[in-house]
């Protein structure tokens, strides 16, 4: 068979989407602490690892293929992927794993700066079996909200074209339960430390986010109508959502900044995500425009609630996953000049059908989530010691360091003796966060992590 540009295409989109996971490390690692942020590139870095094993053996089975009460497809089907080789949908198989990664990778940056690094290892391949491929059996293979699906049968046929309920809106809700199980950092809301310590580094990965994302939503494309569509929309949402960020930021704060820009883009890729392929290019502004006002104000929640989401993954996936699979309601296009959403004449069907879509993934990631976060957290322990956070979970987990901090005086690497060096230097950093362990005493004002780090706050 030969090689057709439809699968050219596809091949290439798999290797952008497999990018945007490294670039979420940047994104991630740029918004936490000098010295987590090494952790934060690991915990993007060993999901890459461990569902792509995962993936070969029974993810991709689990996802597509003969189902089990439309719930999830058979793990045994295509165990190994063998049974695949000499078929195109092997490539199927190499793009659809991407996703998977870079959904669960997503999730880590709610429990930054405290979270075990062998329990997160464990809860990697666990939540994707358990979680992430019943959801994509349901809403792409096949399953109970695909077509002809007994969801779809009753409340009408769920859209979501790239992952607004699979990626965006299931890792969300996972983010959320995990900081309601870890607790909130040391500090939270009070210790300046907390503050993104590398600007420059945030926007490098959201930028390489956003080139990503032009694979996430039209690798799938099924004409060349349909990838001009999507990529015209991956372009205008984000771009829109960048402007109502900044505007929002600069009416409540006074001021627009890096860090808007860059959140604000991401806030507007994943709320087009669902529906790239099924609004005009001015809803997609439109969409874009709410998208980034909302999730300005949405990021703020964390601390009038008080709940510690560091990297703001609830407030940006969660929230803009929701405005972009609910908008699908209002301005999905006529299929044929049929249906559409409630603004084209479509009626309540489509809302009706994308809410209950909602309703189903956030139950799933929601109760899915908490039976593995709380198995993990009361037998291996999910966060580590008062100690070890106040030491930076780059030295005490991973015993490096991204920067060689002139009070450490350690900038190289034995292989035969770091971990003796690491233990003098663990030392070094226990006894440098006895002499900030005041930050952990409320102040007169809490500080947000939004605000540009310091010189002084960069540790």
């Amino acid at each position: 068979m030969e090689l057709t540009a439809g699968s050219v295409w596809m091949i290439v989109s798999a290797a952008l989407v497999l990018l945007m996971t490294p670039a979420l490390g940047l994104f991630y690692g740029g918004m936490t602490r000098a010295k987590a942020s090494l952790n934060m590139m690991m915990m993007s870095f060993v999901s890459i690892g461990l569902v792509g094993v995962v993936w070969v053996l029974w993810g991709y089975s689990m996802s597509t293929g003969q189902g089990v009460l439309g719930v999830f497809g058979n793990p045994f089907a295509n165990f190994g992927l063998s049974n695949l080789i000499g078929s195109p949908d092997l490539i199927k198989a190499g793009y659809s794993a991407t996703f998977a990664i870079l959904t669960v990778a997503l999730i880590s940056g709610a429990i930054a700066d405290r979270a075990k690094f062998t329990s997160w290892a464990v809860f990697v391949p666990a939540w994707i079996t358990l979680v992430y491929c019943p959801l994509a059996f349901m809403v792409w293979g096949g399953g109970l909200m695909s077509a002809g699906g007994a969801v779809s049968s009753v409340f009408g046929q769920v859209i979501d074209f790239a992952g607004g309920t699979v990626v965006e809106i299931a890792s969300g809700t996972a983010a959320l339960v995990l900081v309601l199980i870890l607790g909130n950092r040391h500090g939270f809301g009070k210790d300046p430390g907390h503050r993104p310590h590398n600007i420059p580094l945030i926007m490098l990965g959201a930028g390489i986010l956003w080139f990503g994302w032009f694979g996430f939503n039209a690798g799938a494309a099924a004409t060349v109508e349909q990838a001009g569509l999507i990529w015209v929309n991956t372009m205008a949402a984000p771009a829109a959502a960048i402007i109502s960020w900044l505007v929002m930021e600069k009416v409540r704060h006074g001021h627009p900044t890096s860090l808007g820009a860059a959140s604000g883009a991401v806030a507007g890729l994943v709320a087009i995500t669902p529906s790239c392929a099924n609004i005009s290019p001015l809803a997609a502004l439109g969409l874009g425009l709410v998208a980034g006002a909302a999730c300005a104000v949405f990021v703020d929640l964390k601390v009038k609630f008080g709940f510690d989401d560091s990297l703001d993954v609830v407030g940006v996936h969660l929230g803009a996953g929701l405005i972009g699979t609910l908008a699908l309601g209002f301005i999905a296009l006529p299929v044929d000049g049929a249906g559409g959403g409630l603004f084209y004449g479509g009626g309540l069907h489509q809302l009706i059908a994308q809410i209950v879509a909602v309703l189903i993934t956030v139950a799933v990631s929601g109760l899915g989530t908490a039976v593995i976060g709380l198995t993990i957290h009361k037998t291996l322990g999910f966060r580590v010691s008062h100690e070890d956070e106040l030491a930076g979970v780059d030295l005490t987990q991973h015993a490096e360091t991204a920067y060689a901090f002139a009070e450490l005086g350690v900038s190289r690497f034995n292989p035969f003796g770091h971990h003796v060096a690491a233990t003098a230097v663990h030392q070094a950093m226990a006894g440098h966060a006895a002499s900030r362990a005041g930050d952990d005493k409320p102040e007169a004002s809490p500080v947000s992590a939004r605000e540009p780090a310091r010189q002084d706050s960069l540790v």
